[in-house]
Order: structure tokens, then sequence, then C-alpha cells
């Protein structure tokens, strides 16, 4: 070729991208499936997607510093003696020690408590500090029954039966064996340092007539006290939900592919499961369908980061949202205090999610006793109770300018969608024009 011919610049596939090729390599070179923590990382339709329409001349908006606006809720109306009565309705999801520090456990009740809401165990059993500083403490029940025992069980608050979790609907949990210390060992009856894997499901029961029975029985160890949800993955959320509640839930929550988790398949991850904007509106029809919308009440967890997305969730019809992986950065994780070492690792502040190996520097997902003591439970706990405090502003500042005197009042009608895809997954029309995808003609 002539030299001083123009050469074509270089095309890269967009299918065969720069990460896909890497991943080729490394599983070409090590034989193994790749492992890693977080939520899935591909582009998918979401809350940024919906806007609000605020009051204008058809409506009426509220005067934020005269007017009030509601934000409590009571989850576990249903059968409970005692539901929980909460200030906001944001909630801190799941999250076991183990994958944690016993640290991060007691940030999360500290900020949890200051905010009036509550906190929830996570796999592998209560530790003191949790229920210490948690005023109300849910008590996940998983397959691998890791730490359970009757007397935790009636110390909770409400029990949270896990059937799915987003991040990995159908699949178990994974802790590798450098996070299990002798006394992650000694609560969940394991081997230390061996590497374990929960269960998929649930050893004493394989449906949703066995699983009434299970709800029954937990009614009776706790004397009926207790709020029973019922936590699933985002996959079919119709029917999950109506079994749900034919189970006899108080509350189901219901987790979109956009949750985290500590440790599980990088393919499982990214390629089973719905979008969390997705699975909101089937599981509110179902709801809806059987008189049970606001009795039995809707949590949304998967991707939740801001007021407005809490707002958006609560309009599309849930009683209240939980919060994971934007606790843990609340907490302090991922922050680019710590960029240096997480270079180390091989990884960058906003992108770090071996969760599982526990070499996390900010102390957080960690077993390791002294990255562990960087994280200081009281400052950890203002933080997480600060962002929860501006979360809530910013739902009641939503509410206020829709005309809302409480936070649930919101409603699919003051929603518009600016993508075809996101205003068919949500059922809301599309900007600019009065269509829902697959509802409405054109």
């Amino acid at each position: 070729m002539d030299p001083d011919t123009p050469r074509t610049t270089p095309r890269k596939s967009a299918l065969f991208d720069d990460y896909t090729l890497s991943e080729i390599r490394r599983a070409a070179s090590t034989g193994l499936y790749d492992i890693r923590g977080g939520g899935a990382k591909r582009r998918f339709p979401h809350f940024d997607d919906l806007l609000f329409l605020g009051a204008s001349m058809s409506r009426y908006p509220l005067e934020g510093y005269r007017e009030r606006c509601g934000t409590d809720v009571a989850l576990g109306t249903r059968f409970a003696k005692k539901p929980l009565e909460l200030k906001i309705p944001i909630t801190i999801a799941g999250m076991s020690f183990g994958s944690l520090s016993a640290q991060a456990k007691e940030a999360l009740g500290r900020g949890a408590n200051a905010a009036g809401t509550s906190t929830t165990t996570g796999d592998g059993g209560m530790t003191p500090e949790e229920r210490g500083h948690s005023k109300q403490l849910v008590y996940q029940y998983l397959p691998s029954r890791y730490g359970m025992n009757p007397d935790d069980l009636r110390k909770a608050d409400a029990i949270e039966v896990v059937v799915g979790q987003g991040a990995k609907p159908g699949g178990g949990g994974m802790l590798l064996g450098q996070k299990i210390s002798d006394r992650v060992a000694e609560m969940r009856t394991l081997p230390k340092g061996i590497d374990q894997r929960s269960a998929c499901r649930h050893p004493d029961w394989t449906g949703p007539d066995d699983l009434e029975i299970k709800v029954q029985e937990l009614r009776e160890i706790t004397d009926w006290e207790k709020p029973i949800y019922i936590k699933i993955g985002g996959a079919r959320p119709y029917f999950d939900t109506a079994l749900s509640v034919k189970a006899g839930a108080d509350v189901i929550v219901l987790d979109g592919m956009q949750g985290g988790t500590a440790a599980t398949q990088e393919v499982f991850i990214e390629h089973v499961g719905q979008p969390t904007l997705a699975c909101i509106r089937p599981a509110v029809q179902a709801l809806q369908d059987l008189d049970m919308h606001r009795k039995v009440q809707l949590v949304v967890s998967g991707g939740i980061r801001n007021g407005a997305d809490v707002a958006k969730a609560l309009a599309l019809g849930a009683d209240a949202v939980s919060i994971g992986t934007a606790a843990l950065v609340a907490l302090g994780d991922n922050d680019p205090h710590w960029e240096e070492e997480y270079r180390a690792l091989g990884t960058t502040a906003g992108a770090y999610d071996d969760w599982h190996e526990g070499r996390d520097p900010a102390g957080i997902s960690t077993q390791d006793p002294e990255l562990a003591k960087r994280l200081d439970p009281e400052l950890a706990g203002r933080r997480l109770a600060n962002f929860l405090k501006v979360m809530t502003l910013e739902v009641q500042t939503i509410a206020r300018a829709c005309g809302k005197t409480h936070v649930h009042n919101l409603e699919p009608e003051d929603l518009v969608a600016v993508t075809v895809e996101a205003a068919a997954m949500a059922q809301v029309p599309l900007s600019g024009t009065d269509w829902i995808p697959g509802k409405t003609d054109r």
C-alpha cells in the first residue's frame, strides 16, 4: 500500500468488546467462571427513564415549609400482632455477618435506628452488635439455615423468608473460605477457612402449599407477633407475588436484578432475572387482583440509589423500598480515600466488586480484623443516617411538587417515561403521548 494512502481507522467489535475479549482470555487461561459481588453492570431501563409530572395549572402543589407530607409506613398489618412502624419508607436490606464485618453490621443498625427504620440480618444469623443497635431488626430465614435458632427468631421484630434474590434468582449464596473466620465458622457451624455455597432452595418445603405450613410454624414460634415477609427475586413477579399472598405473607419483598450480592457467578448477575422496573407493576397487579394491595405491603429493592428512585417505586405501587449497595457506599465502601489500595488490588474505587475476597480496604466486606478496625461504627452509622435523611427529604420534595400530603399518595398518573422500553415496563405513558406500549393503541 502506498504509504501516503490514508488508513482506515481500526474498528472494534460492539459484540466482542474489550471486556468480552478479556473474559474469554481469562476463562481460557483459568478454566474457572468469574465470581464477583455487586449487581448487574449492563444498562437496563431503570428509574432514571421515568419523570414526574409536577403541579402546574391542573394540579396544586404543597408548600414545603408549611404543609406536612407524611413518610411513615406500617409493615405487617395483615396478620401480625406487632407490625413494624417505620418513620420512613426506606429500609436496609439483608446483608450477612460473614459477607460484612461486625463493625459494618453494627453501623447499619445504628444508621437505621437513627433514621427510624429497620435493618435486616442476612444469612448466617444475628450478631449481638446488630441486635443491640437495631430497634427494629428483620431476621432472614434462608435455605442454608446458617445460625438459625428459635431464640433469635423470637428476638427479631420480623422474619423474612428468602425464596429468591434479585442478583441470583434460583441460585444460592457463596462465602469463600478466606472470610470464614473463627467467629463466622462458629455462628454458621462450618469449618474455618473452607468455601461454602448455600442451597438454592429450602430443605423442608418445595412449593407454595408447603410454604404456607412453614409460615404457620413461624407464626406459632413467635406467638403471631412478628410480621412474616417473603422475599422473591425478579423472575415471574405476578405469579410469585400471588403465591406469596396465598402462603400467608404479611409483606412481600421484591428484588430486581439490579440488586447486589456478596458473591455469585457473574453470568448469573448479568443474565438471570428481570430489571427492577419491569417487576413492580406485575406484582402490584397481582395484589390488586387479589384485593390485597396495601393490605399486604410490597417492598421493592434492586438498584435504589436516591430519593427520586424511592418516589418512583412508591408511585408505581410499592409501600417501601430496601437499599443494600447504596447503604454500603454511605458507610464508606468504594470511597476514593482508599484509591491507592484499590489499585493495588487491581481495581479502582467505584468498580470494586471483589467483596468475596475479604480484602476491602474500607473494612466493610471483610473479616480481616485489621481492615475491619478501619470502620468506625458510630461515624459510619451517622453517615448512613444522613443519607437516609436526604433520601427522605428528596421523596417529600417530589411528593409535595405533585400535590401529595403523603408519599404513598404518589401514583402512576404522576409519571411519564422517556423511552419506549421504560413506558412498557412501568406501564406509564411515553412522554408527550398518551401511549402505554402493550396497553393502549398508538
